[in-house]
């Protein structure tokens, strides 16, 4: 059985890592195939994926087997100061890991032939799977990740296939501006893992997630780490998931996404990467139940990020907008769900904190079906929406909320501002963090060519005037 197991495991990964080997060497040698072919090729792989995923589940549910290790050894391994850092590729099939990634296969599937009409006769087809092949082997990883170093890899591969997407119709300024600007809010996403997995390291030596929360099946685990280390590490990790997630403040690359084609907004932001966060902090909860202060935090960003969502979402002018922040409202829900699951753990009993973890591994599921099929049916929606009104020969009639009827008119021309302006959080994030940075790296440039012009005992007449140079918009740079 042991072996079966092996195999299944083995086959779920390479069925998406051989179709972005297939479809990237066609495209590096210049001789993309047909679209027909591509489309064979991506059902076949999503096909074979997916049935040995089900085996997969099937047989850990007939054996009553919940953790399920195949090991493919340490790639990168250096000993210093008595301590290892190794970069070891292990894949954990366990009850978060395989329905998250029936969920990628299933979805995936669904939005690849959606995506097949979408996208027929595109210039960029054999580059939009390409990048759609990326991701989905970027989703698998990421799910079935037994180490904190697999994980990243994975966490890497869905994000630079998501800001390539998002940049896709390049011939446009908008989109390859919005791609650069979710590519820097994933970096830092992207860095407080790493200093996560480097924290790890440090602490128990290795990222293994067996080593730091338990031997234990999800979501029984226990944090081998206790107090402030599981405070700062867990701490990094909740940073790392609201970049991922677009929760407060990291909300506002989420609508820029929209720029992309529809089938990624679709299976990406509405369905499935939108969702990472939330899994890494499930995969990590044992870490949360160390810490009340970190619990009460998740809490606090799940709630808040689903109250700003929602205002924002009211008053989008278009349905892919909106469509985004009603996915951000319940993924602020879906965190706050795992915060609470946290202090339920710590306070009421372990079993109940368990079973709420079951809840929203469940609303995770569901969520992503449902925003799958939103985003699907939304330009046909608009057609028999309009169809709707002509039949009707005027508008559908508005109905007041109890906003309107309550508010006076004066608040709700504050709050409309507030959402229209997404809160403000784009402004907040480029006067606090993105300008300081720049302003420091313009520093650091000019006395570096201070510094080489005293040495040379004369200014480079290559080199440009800093001074008299006029500033570099700051849209440009993010």
């Amino acid at each position: 059985m042991d072996k079966i197991t092996q195999t299944l495991g083995e086959v779920i990964v390479a069925a998406p890592l051989l179709l972005v080997a297939l479809l990237g060497t066609a495209t590096i040698v210049g001789r993309p195939f047909r679209e027909r072919v591509i489309g064979r090729m991506v059902h076949l792989a999503v096909a074979v994926g997916l049935t040995a995923s089900i085996a997969m589940l099937a047989i850990m549910v007939a054996t009553d087997n919940r953790h399920v290790s195949v090991e493919l050894g340490n790639w990168v391994k250096i000993h210093a100061h008595d301590l290892d850092y190794h970069f070891a590729i292990k894949f954990l099939f366990d009850r978060l890991s395989v329905p998250f990634a029936v969920l990628t296969f299933v979805l995936c599937g669904t939005i690849a032939q959606f995506g097949i009409k979408y996208m027929h006769r595109e210039p960029g087809f054999n580059r939009f799977f390409s990048l759609y092949a990326l991701f989905m082997l970027g989703m698998i990883v990421t799910s079935l990740a037994g180490t904190i170093e697999t994980l990243f890899a994975g966490w890497e591969l869905v994000g630079l296939s998501s800001a390539l997407l998002v940049a896709f119709y390049h011939e446009r300024q908008n989109p390859v501006r919005n791609g650069l600007s979710v590519w820097v809010v994933y970096r830092v996403s992207d860095a407080a893992l790493l200093f996560a997995s480097v924290a790890l390291h440090h602490m128990t030596g290795g990222g293994d997630f067996d080593l730091f929360l338990g031997s234990a099946s999800w979501p029984e685990g226990v944090a081998e780490i206790k107090g402030n280390q599981a405070l700062l590490v867990g701490s990094l990790l909740v940073i790392a998931a609201a970049g991922k997630s677009a929760l407060v403040p990291f909300s506002g690359w989420l609508p820029r996404a929209m720029e992309g084609p529809t089938p990624s907004s679709a299976v990406f932001y509405g369905a499935l990467s939108v969702h990472l966060g939330a899994f890494l902090l499930l995969r990590c909860s044992p870490l949360l139940d160390q810490s009340l202060g970190l619990s009460a935090v998740v809490v606090v960003l799940g709630l808040g990020s689903a109250m700003f969502a929602a205002f924002a979402c009211r008053v989008q002018t278009d349905i892919k907008s909106a469509l985004s922040f009603a996915s951000m409202t319940q993924v602020g829900l879906i965190t706050s769900e795992i915060g609470v699951a946290s202090l339920v753990h710590q306070f009421v009993s372990p079993e109940a904190g368990d079973f709420l973890r079951y809840l929203t591994l469940v609303h995770i599921l569901g969520h992503g079906c449902l925003r799958t099929l939103q985003f699907v049916r939304a330009p046909s929606l608009l057609h028999d929406y309009r169809i709707l009104e002509n039949a009707l020969g005027r508008h559908l009639p508005h109905v007041a909320t109890i906003g309107e009827r309550m508010l006076p008119t004066t608040t709700r021309t504050w709050f409309y501002r507030w959402a229209i302006e997404r809160g403000y959080l784009d402004a907040l994030l480029a006067n606090v963090i993105v300008r300081p940075f720049l302003r420091t790296m313009h520093w650091c440039d000019d006395m570096e060519r201070r510094w080489i012009d005293w040495l040379a005992g004369e200014r480079d007449p290559l080199a440009p005037d800093l001074e008299s140079a006029p500033a570099t918009p700051l849209e440009e740079l993010v």
